[in-house]
C-alpha cells in the first residue's frame, strides 16, 4: 500500500476524501433531523439523488437492458439497503449519538463475513470468527448492556443503538442478496433503481408525517438545507463516485481499510460541534469493534465490495 500511496496518491485521496464525507455525515445527519422529520428528509434526499443519477442511469440502460425477471430483486435490494436501511438509520440518529452510531457502523463489515460464509460459501478462517466475537462484544458495548444492567442508560439512547444495529442487518441482507446481480448489472445501475425505490416507498409515510405536522417546512433554516444538500450531493452521488473510482484503481482490501476513518471523523466533529461526550465504555466497546473489525475482514480471502452510497 505505502509504494502505490507514494507512486499513485491521486486514487487514495479519493477513497480518503470518500470516507471522510461519510464520516461527517454521522453528524450532518443528526443536525439536519432537527428540523426535517425522518421520512421526509429520506424522500427528499433520495428524490433529489435519483435526478441526478437519471441521466447516468439512462445512458448505462442503452449499453444493458434490465431483464423483467431481475425486477423482483432489484427492488427487493433498494428496500433493503434504502427503504429499511435509512429508516433504522435515521430514527437511531434521532435518539442515540453520532458518536455511538459512527462506531456500530462498523458492525457492517463483520456481519458481511458471516452472510458471505452462511449465505455465499464463502472462506473464513479462525482469526475472523475471532475478529467477529471481538467485535460484537464491543458493540454489545456501545449499544450499552453494561450500563444497562446498572440502570444507567436512558431507553431513548438503547433504542437508537438497536435501530442502528438493525440498519446494519438490513444493509448487509441487501448487500448480500446484490452479490450475484451485480455480475450482470453495474454497481450504478443497482443504486439508481434502490434510489428510486427508496423515494417511492418512503412517499406515502413522508406525506403522514406532513398531515401530522404541515407547519415542520416553515421551521427548517438554511442549516437544514444545506445539511440536505450536504446529504445528496455529497454523501450519495460524490463519495459514491470517489470510492468506485478509487477502488477500480487499487483494491477491495485498501478500499475497505479506508473505513476504519469514518468513526474517527464522526467522533471529533461530534465532540467539537455538538458537545457530545466520550464514556470509559465506549471507548472500550469501541476499540474492541476496530479490533474485531480489521481481523474479521482483513485475513479474509473474499471479495465483498461494500457499496456505500446508502450511506444515511
Amino acid at each position: 500500500m505505502s509504494s502505490g500511496l507514494f507512486k499513485k496518491p491521486i486514487p487514495y485521496l479519493a477513497l480518503l476524501l470518500a470516507h471522510i464525507i461519510w464520516g461527517a455525515n454521522f453528524v450532518v445527519a443528526k443536525v439536519t433531523l432537527q428540523e426535517f422529520p425522518p421520512m421526509a428528509l429520506a424522500m427528499l434526499r433520495f428524490a433529489f439523488a435519483s435526478l441526478l443519477l437519471a441521466p447516468f442511469f439512462l445512458a448505462e440502460t442503452k449499453k444493458i437492458k434490465i431483464d423483467k425477471k431481475d425486477l423482483p430483486k432489484l427492488i427487493a435490494i433498494g428496500i433493503l439497503i434504502i427503504t429499511l436501511n435509512i429508516t433504522f438509520f435515521f430514527e437511531g440518529m434521532r435518539r442515540t449519538t453520532a458518536i455511538d452510531a459512527s462506531i456500530l457502523s462498523l458492525v457492517i463489515p463483520l456481519l458481511s463475513v458471516l452472510s458471505g460464509w452462511w449465505f455465499l460459501k464463502e472462506k473464513i478462517y479462525l482469526v475472523n470468527l475471532f475478529g467477529i466475537a471481538l467485535g460484537l462484544i464491543g458493540a454489545l458495548m456501545i449499544i450499552g448492556l453494561p450500563q444497562l444492567a446498572v440502570g444507567n442508560l436512558p431507553a431513548q439512547m438503547l433504542i437508537g443503538n438497536l435501530l442502528i444495529i438493525l440498519a446494519a442487518v438490513c444493509w448487509v441482507a441487501g448487500a448480500t442478496l446484490s452479490k450475484r446481480i451485480l455480475s450482470k448489472y453495474s454497481y450504478l445501475v443497482v443504486t439508481a433503481i434502490a434510489f428510486m425505490v427508496g423515494t417511492i416507498t418512503m412517499f406515502i409515510p413522508a406525506g403522514f408525517e406532513y398531515l401530522q405536522n404541515p407547519t415542520w417546512i416553515n421551521q427548517v433554516t438554511i442549516l437544514g438545507v444545506l445539511g440536505l444538500i450536504y446529504m445528496v450531493l455529497l454523501s450519495s452521488i460524490s463519495a459514491y463516485f470517489l470510492f468506485e473510482w478509487g477502488l477500480s484503481k487499487t483494491s477491495i482490501t485498501i478500499a475497505n481499510l479506508f473505513q476504519y476513518i469514518e468513526p474517527f471523523v464522526a467522533t471529533a466533529l461530534a465532540v467539537l460541534l455538538l458537545g457530545e461526550k466520550i464514556s470509559t465504555s465506549f471507548l472500550i466497546g469501541g476499540v474492541l469493534i476496530a479490533a474485531g473489525a480489521y481481523l474479521g475482514t482483513l485475513f479474509k480471502e473474499g471479495h465483498h465490495h461494500h457499496h456505500k452510497a446508502h450511506r444515511g
